[in-house]
């Protein structure tokens, strides 16, 4: 469990986090990582996040795991699945990058469904899938347009259907 406090300046430091070089934002969140009991899945998060952030997917990936199997709250489960799936695919990974994410989109739906979408877009490119990633990258697209949604959303299942 964390404190409104912690999570402030949990706040304050991933929105500074450019005025600081790679190694300052470790030792930043590494201390705020330390403030929490060694079990936390919250503190093995942050410390992934800044991984990620610093181009060390390949120490962000344990760590999402850890947070992952420990047990998220709501607000930063869905946000580690995306971040791990990136990580994934920055590993070369992105076959897994691409199962992750698709059992994501089927787990529920929330703001975040955008950004599952656009993720899984990059690694069905890794892997190949063009179509399929152009596809997901026009249905996030779609509803942010004032116009041509229904036509979008129908040349976005073309895209898949059409292929054969």
């Amino acid at each position: 469990m964390t404190s409104p406090d912690w999570e402030e300046r949990v706040a304050a430091t991933w929105t500074s986090f450019d005025e600081r070089t790679d190694k300052e934002n470790r030792v930043l969140v590494e201390s705020l990582a330390a403030e929490l009991p060694p079990d936390s899945a919250i503190a093995s998060f942050e410390r992934a996040c800044v991984f990620d952030s610093t181009d060390a997917s390949d120490l962000a990936v344990p760590l999402y795991q850890d947070a992952l199997a420990r047990g998220l709250p709501v607000e930063r489960r869905r946000r580690a699945v995306i971040q791990l799936a990136s990580s994934l695919r920055n590993i070369g990974r992105s076959e897994e990058s691409v199962a992750l994410l698709a059992d994501e989109l089927e787990a529920g739906s929330d703001e975040l469904d955008d950004a599952v979408r656009a993720f899984l877009a990059l690694a069905l490119t890794d892997v190949g899938r063009e179509r399929e990633a152009v596809s997901h990258a026009l249905v996030a697209l779609g509803p942010h347009l004032q116009r041509y949604q229904r036509s979008l959303a129908a040349y976005a299942r073309e895209l898949v259907y059409d292929a054969g």
